[in-house]
């Protein structure tokens, strides 16, 4: 769900005027958004936190050029998607230099071991279900599960596809995953 034309087009201006309050505002509604673009091009925590940096640094700089406020998620999307090729496009160039176990922290232990490894195993079940999906279901699935959820406008332009075409797709991938649980 999108702001009111009006709410999002006083607030990109109040922003643009330095108010904090109007930026947070803005942030809290479309994080999750930049989020998930940055995440559907399954890039590691420190590569999405870079892309999600990058995004509202862009908005920054263009937050006066802005001319469709109502587009403003679609704006932030696009935006997104491109600083994740960008960083793909760095990274195929760098070697890694250490083991990646040691790059990224491990979870701290959980007091309850049962309940831990009950919900571990139907997650693992679900997520490797989920990672048999096709890249465009699981595209699809992961921006559509945002709360709040985007709208349609903001995933097309997210995902570059027809906006009539979500709907469908996102019941075809459901289908698909309830077949690969249930299998």
């Amino acid at each position: 769900m999108t702001l009111p034309e009006s709410e999002t087009a006083a607030l990109l201006d109040r922003a643009t005027k330095g108010d904090q309050q109007a930026w947070n505002a803005l942030v809290d509604r479309y994080s999750g958004l930049v989020w998930s673009v940055a995440r559907s091009y399954r890039l590691g925590s420190a590569d999405a936190a870079d892309v999600h940096q990058a995004t509202w640094l862009r908005l920054v700089e263009h937050l006066g050029n802005i001319r469709e406020p109502e587009r403003l998620g679609a704006w932030l999307a696009t935006t997104a998607r491109r600083e994740a090729l960008a960083v793909l496009r760095r990274a195929s160039r760098d070697l890694p230099v250490a083991d990646l176990l040691t790059l990224e922290p491990r979870d701290a232990p959980r007091q309850d071991l049962d309940d831990d490894l009950l919900r571990h195993e139907r997650d693992r079940g679900l997520w490797e279900a989920f990672g048999q999906l096709p890249g465009a279901c699981q595209n699809v699935l992961r921006l559509l599960l945002l709360d709040p959820p985007p709208s349609y406008a903001e995933v097309s332009a997210a995902l570059d596809i027809p906006i009539g075409s979500i709907g469908p797709t996102r019941a075809r991938c459901l289908d698909q995953l309830r077949r690969r649980l249930t299998d």
